[in-house]
């Protein structure tokens, strides 16, 4: 109870801090772009023209709502993650005591086997499935507040008001707008980063090699995963919008996509699948021109 408090707490704090950085994300995700390009500079030093930035955009919002408007969507957000957290919390505890098994030797040497990877992330898999099915309605509603950014809508206000509008408008179904792809990015990350981490910890890692660069190598296969799987969240994030009423969910940000497929295999033919990945050193697409006042690539 206690681990889980703190895990709660822990959380939630950073689920603050971290919550700016997640709203200019997701409004570059749907292809809000206010500001002009400007000419920078890549990492090689060359001169480019380069989209704005993470703190010029963070700089713009709070231009037109103040520093409080970069926390738009923080309250869903904070009962996903404490909700998420209980849930995931509560069903490793059920594997664990029903898995519990006589301590030594053998258990240590198991540890390390393949077979106790697979067990493992089998686990992970469904605790982190179930905490992602309960809390992915919290989540729909923290990213269509986000997006009322762009056409300064007022549509979805506090939880509450925002799951009657939802449930009138699209029914139990619209809570779980973007839940497939979203699940499938989660899977699949888990399952490329453990394996990868395991393969390296076995075969190009020593036996006698100290535990801390063993615990940067999962760090390494995180990214990598995370890094592979964007296209999920980009397409999740883009299905829990689309068509719900918003100006962030409908022409000329995004058409009405009929599936997330539908939306994947758009995004492939434009080249996004990317888009919002990283916050920094955006170079504007070669071969299309930039209207910043009509907010839209042409």
């Amino acid at each position: 109870m206690a681990d889980t408090t703190s895990q709660l707490l822990l959380g939630s704090c950073l689920t603050v801090v971290s919550h700016p950085l997640m709203y200019v994300k997701m409004l570059v995700q749907v292809g809000h772009e206010p500001l002009p390009p400007t000419l920078g500079r890549n990492l090689f030093g060359r001169q480019v023209y380069q989209l704005p930035g993470l703190f010029s955009y963070a700089k713009h919002i709070i231009s037109i709502d103040g520093k409080k408007g970069l926390f738009k969507g923080l309250t869903p957000r904070l009962c996903a993650g404490a909700l998420g957290t209980v849930v995931h919390s509560k069903v490793l505890q059920c594997y664990q005591s029903s898995n519990r098994r006589e301590e030594g030797e053998n258990e240590l040497k198991e540890n390390s086997s393949l077979d106790h990877i697979v067990k493992e992330t089998t686990q992970e898999m469904v605790a982190r499935s179930a905490a992602t099915l309960i809390t992915h309605p919290f989540h729909v509603i923290t990213l269509r507040c986000m997006v009322q950014f762009i056409g300064r809508e007022t549509k979805y206000d506090g939880v509450f008001g925002s799951i009657v509008t939802i449930y009138k408008e699209e029914g139990i179904l619209g809570f779980f707008a973007g839940l497939i792809p979203r699940l499938l990015g989660d899977i699949l990350s888990l399952w490329i980063c453990n394996m990868a981490a395991y393969f390296i910890n076995t075969y190009a890692l020593e036996n006698g090699t100290v535990s801390e660069i063993k615990s940067y190598s999962q760090a390494l296969t995180g990214f990598l995963a995370s890094m592979l799987t964007y296209p999920f969240v980009l397409v999740s994030n883009l299905m829990a919008v689309n068509n719900c009423g918003l100006a962030g969910g409908s022409l000329p940000y995004a058409p009405v996509y009929t599936s997330w497929t539908d939306c994947w295999r758009q995004l492939s033919k434009e080249g996004n699948t990317n888009r919002g990945n990283s916050l920094f050193f955006r170079k504007v697409p070669a071969g299309k021109s930039y209207i910043y006042e009509q907010k839209r690539f042409y």
